[in-house]
């Protein structure tokens, strides 16, 4: 029926303004429903850079009901890179993220910017401040996996990269010491570890500290001591790092 309504305004020529304007209402009430989505997207090519703008505070509207809408954050990606509108975005991400840091969205949609936008010179150029601002991010909630998530991306994953920026082993040793969901930190140092990352003395004092404070294992290799450590302080996935301790 969808696919019949485009042939149906395409033969008649209808002003695809008044579509558009159909579509808030029906979008607004069926918010997850892909043939709707589809409909837009086709609606905002034919209409062009022109409703951009539109689009963009529209997908903004329905993350004021449901932050997380994956067909919205679909649309509004596929907006920026076929109809423009970059220019805002980072501040757009920087308000959704002091919203609710936690919004995994956002972190998401703040590495499309950084990646692909024709105004931000790339990731290279994006590096030193996306770091402070993923840092920043973490010491302020440490159990938010998303900040570390992050800051693995915008390494590129390469364990290599992450152990040579100060501040990636810095905010791993500063979450440490405070004990307190330090979860996320440790699996980060393990995974330094294992590409023969070779910490500084107190990132390792940080470890003796939360091992001895954990009753872990105690005078087996440091790797294999992470792993004895979020054992017993990551209970649900005792038995991934049981297997990751076998595999060092």
């Amino acid at each position: 029926v969808w696919q019949f309504r485009r042939l149906i305004l395409a033969e008649l020529n209808v002003d695809l303004r008044e579509e558009l304007d159909y579509l808030n209402q029906i979008t607004t009430e069926n918010p997850k429903n892909y043939q709707i989505w589809h409909h837009r997207r086709w609606v905002a090519e034919k209409l062009g850079a022109g409703v951009a703008g539109k689009e963009l505070e529209f997908t903004s509207q329905i993350f004021s009901h449901d932050a997380k809408n994956y067909h919205a954050w679909s649309h509004r990606q596929w907006v920026l890179l076929n109809l423009g509108g970059w220019e805002d975005e980072l501040i757009f991400c920087d308000k959704l993220l002091k919203e609710d840091v936690f919004n995994n969205s956002a972190w998401n949609q703040r590495y499309f910017l950084i990646t692909k936008s024709p105004l931000l010179g790339g990731l290279d150029s994006m590096r030193d401040s996306e770091v402070a601002y993923a840092v920043e991010a973490i010491l302020s909630r440490p159990e938010n996996e998303s900040p570390w998530r992050y800051l693995r991306g915008i390494y590129g994953n390469d364990p290599e990269c992450l152990a040579g920026d100060p501040r990636v082993v810095s905010v791993c040793s500063e979450v440490l010491i405070s004990r307190r969901n330090y979860v996320h930190a440790l699996n980060l140092v393990l995974d330094l570890l294992c590409h023969r990352f070779r910490p500084a003395e107190d990132l390792v004092d940080a470890i003796d500290a939360v091992s001895s404070a954990t009753g872990s294992t105690t005078g087996s290799d440091l790797p294999r001591r992470v792993c004895s450590i979020l054992q017993r302080v990551d209970p649900i996935r005792a038995n991934y790092w049981e297997w990751r301790k076998k595999n060092i």
